[in-house]
């Protein structure tokens, strides 16, 4: 290298250290979503101590199908959110930290919170309440109101659906129409009651747009 001329920068080496004081400084950042990743962990371990049977009528009491719902909604609508019925966390952790962790970040923890259980909740009975309907009317089977329904997809889909309003302006369209084709292809496709919900609660994720108002 020629005399008297600076030298190139170099790059500050990242350490362990550091990586782990950048992951915690995130974690921390976001401690609903982690303390609700956290319990899903949990409760997934439970689940695969359980034998086959045992494992889907355990899940099946904690549903929010039609038949628990009512005999105790509160308690289903609490406690499916904290189960999963494919018994994969890992794809949950990468999910609730590219979408739950950036929105509780956005909007406060309260408000993410909001977020997600009203996603959660109206989505559960209006693709329940629909599904009754169709039992009624000879649509779907009487056995339909006793399915095992638990999980946290809704929530996510509220989730994802409320992140347009933080997305930058050049790429807002095309993220919100990525959120709409996702949700909206399959009950084109192969419709199915959760994909009604999976709908239901990205449209309710959209309608929370004051929440991401300041000072709101």
């Amino acid at each position: 290298m020629p005399t008297g001329q600076p030298a190139p920068p170099t790059r500050p080496r990242t350490t362990p250290t550091a990586r782990l004081r950048a992951t915690g400084s995130w974690i921390r950042s976001a401690p609903g979503t982690y303390l609700w990743l956290t319990a899903l962990f949990v409760t997934t371990v439970i689940v695969h101590q359980m034998s086959p049977a045992f494992e889907e009528e355990f899940l099946r009491q904690r549903s929010t199908n039609i038949h628990e719902l009512s005999r105790n909604p509160v308690r289903v609508l609490i406690s499916s959110a904290f189960w999963i019925d494919s018994g994969q966390w890992l794809p949950y952790a990468v999910l609730y930290t590219v979408f739950h962790a950036p929105a509780e970040r956005r909007l406060g923890t309260p408000r993410w919170l909001t977020v997600a259980a009203t996603a959660h909740v109206l989505a559960t009975l209006v693709s329940e309440s629909i599904l009754a309907w169709a039992i009624r009317h000879g649509h779907a089977p009487p056995s339909a109101a006793n399915t095992l329904d638990v999980g946290v997809s809704y929530a996510l889909a509220g989730v994802v659906a409320v992140l347009t309003y933080y997305v930058p302006r050049p790429w807002r369209p095309a993220y919100l129409f990525a959120v709409l084709v996702i949700y909206t292809v399959p009950l084109i496709t192969t419709p199915t009651f959760t994909d009604i919900g999976h709908l239901t609660a990205a449209l309710i994720g959209l309608a929370c747009y004051p929440l991401t108002r300041r000072g709101t």
